[in-house]
């Protein structure tokens, strides 16, 4: 019977400053008495909430989840989703809250409007929504995130991850780790199976192009923290051992100062330990062992007189043999007569040689570190840029001494664990004692400036440049990558206006 009075409330929104304010309050506040006139009522307040003026835009946004009923909620969250691309920081909050409130009345139809502008909508609005899924959703109580809640933002996601930036995906892969549901060993191995696709393991790897290279990278990264002993690593480190090691010298990255190939046999070493039944383990096992041998030197020979002939002594190289060293170790256990049965005694004996070698300038460099922190404090060991370094140095090479050790044994044996030098130290892992002092970094240190030098030699020659610095919190999330028409394209992932299908 007051159709005609609300008529003319919706009419305020046409006139001035004030009859606007007013129709920003009464229009939601009535809203539900007039259902004849519910699309004319969010027209009108929307109309508000792009108004001139802030603060009935934010009086506008305020109301909004009032008209969150039924079939109206998708509809409001699609416009608060919209409203995120906002620079008002007081109006971004309040279209935060709003998308929050009504998440609490209806959290599928709330994701429906936020998947719909991640799916079409402009590139500000995608990524801000995206955002707010991978803050907000785990401040969710767990009676609003429900398993066909989550199950719905697992379908929802596998839409928009078929056209991503590299950016993009890591935030997915954050947002879908964080369901209950999929904390679970078939929850993980589903997320394992969505990176594996992402990365595209069919593919035949081209080490020279960094858009390839930059891809597998990232999508590794995001699968690690996944592996366990019941959710393995096969496919990755296959695909490892098949196209990358044998390509490492030729990767380029488009990340300035990332030591590529190191990156590579880390993640290579970190996924090894959980890598199930592998198809060609015996030939993937020999280009592992292959790749090894480059970076373990025969000693330099030597002249009648007892000098050395040549120049100057091999590189030891030890960041590189740590990874390589603990791969082929993890591995080997699931052939464990590969040095015995599988090499002929030539072979065997001239990896003998190698490993005797480096063993050899090994211990000379442990020496070296033992003394350089000697009488350190434990504040020193881990504020000190030098002595953290060296830490850091010393852990890489007690590591790669246990490895030696074991494969020293007749027959080599493969019992021995040790701790990777860039991940936190297990307190119960004894042999890692004297460097204990943990150091977060997650990288070797640039160059040894560490301990007295012995005959002008450095034994220590780990890879240089920033990596040292900045890998410890190193993140992928600065760059474009996977999706074509923004950043750097993934290939041919859509060259589109947007880069997306619509």
């Amino acid at each position: 019977q007051h159709k005609d009075a609300y008529q003319v409330i919706l009419d305020g929104v046409k006139g001035g400053a004030k009859e606007k304010r007013l129709a920003a309050q009464f229009i939601p506040k009535f809203f539900k008495h007039f259902p004849e006139l519910a699309d004319s009522a969010i027209n009108a307040q929307l109309d508000l909430c792009e108004d001139e003026d802030v603060s009935i835009r934010r009086q506008a946004i305020k109301e909004l989840p009032q008209f969150a009923t039924g079939d109206n909620l998708p509809r409001v969250a699609d416009i608060l989703t919209q409203l995120l691309q906002s620079d008002d920081s007081a109006e971004f909050n309040l279209v935060n809250n709003a998308l929050l409130s009504i998440f609490k009345m209806d959290a599928k139809g709330t994701l429906g409007g936020l998947f719909s502008q991640i799916l079409q909508g402009e590139d500000i609005v995608r990524e801000r929504a995206i955002k707010f899924l991978s803050t907000k959703l785990k401040t969710l109580p767990e009676e609003v995130m429900t398993k066909e809640v989550e199950e719905f933002i697992l379908t929802e996601s596998k839409k928009v991850l078929e056209d991503v930036t590299g950016e993009e995906f890591v935030l997915f892969m954050k947002i879908l780790s964080g369901l209950k549901s999929l904390q679970t060993v078939s929850g993980r191995q589903q997320l394992v199976e969505l990176v594996a696709e992402q990365a595209d393991l069919e593919q035949t790897f081209n080490p020279s192009d960094p858009d390839c290279v930059d891809r597998l990278l990232q999508c590794t990264r995001q699968a690690v923290p996944l592996f366990s002993k019941n959710v393995h690593s096969t496919k990755f480190v296959t695909y490892f051992c098949e196209h990358v090691l044998p390509n490492l010298s030729a990767l380029t990255t488009p990340v300035e100062g990332l030591d590529i190939q190191l990156e590579v046999l880390k993640l290579l070493a970190e996924m090894s330990s959980f890598c199930g039944d592998m198809e060609k383990l015996e030939s993937n096992l020999k280009k592992l062992f292959d790749k090894l041998l480059e970076y373990m030197p025969l000693p330099p020979e030597e002249a009648e007189n007892g000098e050395n002939a040549g120049n100057e002594e091999p590189k030891l190289q030890f960041s590189y043999v740590e990874c390589l060293l603990y791969s082929f170790h993890q591995l080997g256990r699931k052939l464990p007569d590969f040095l015995t049965a599988k090499l002929n005694a030539e072979k065997l004996k001239d990896f003998k040689i190698r490993l005797q070698y480096f063993a050899r300038g090994l211990q000379v460099y442990i020496r070296q570190l033992r003394l350089a922190l000697q009488g350190k404090t434990g504040e020193a060991l881990k504020t000190e840029e030098a002595s953290i370094i060296k830490v850091v140095a010393l852990k890489i090479t007690n590591n790669i001494n246990v490895l030696i050790k074991d494969l020293f044994h007749i027959p080599p044996s493969y019992k021995s664990t040790v701790t990777l030098s860039w991940k936190p130290v297990q307190k119960a892992d004894a042999s890692q004692k004297r460097a204990s002092e943990d150091t977060t970094s997650s990288s070797p240190p640039k160059k040894a400036s560490a301990g007295p030098k012995r005959d002008a030699r450095q034994i220590y020659n780990p890879p240089s440049g920033k990596y040292s610095s900045n890998l410890g919190s190193f993140s992928y999330e600065q760059r474009g990558g996977f999706r074509g028409g923004r950043g750097r394209g993934w290939g041919g992932r859509g060259n589109r206006s947007r880069g997306r299908i619509y």
